[in-house]
């Protein structure tokens, strides 16, 4: 169940990432050179914050069921 699970999670992620690429690859440049211009403690904490509110998301689509 839980290796499921993560083939689930992982495949979710897979198909946003592929199409924010498919779709607009000119803003990925974008992004990325705006992430190179940003300190390092910066993109930590961005990372950090991508991570709880991952976590918040994950918790509550298990409370709802999922």
């Amino acid at each position: 169940m839980i290796l499921g699970a993560a083939l689930l999670a992982l495949g979710l992620v897979l198909i946003v990432e592929g199409l924010v690429y498919a779709l607009a690859p000119s803003l990925v440049e974008q992004m990325l050179e705006a992430l190179r211009q940003m300190p390092p403690e910066a993109r930590r904490l961005m990372g950090l914050l991508a991570l709880v509110i991952g976590l918040v998301l994950v918790w509550f689509a298990k409370a709802l069921g999922a």
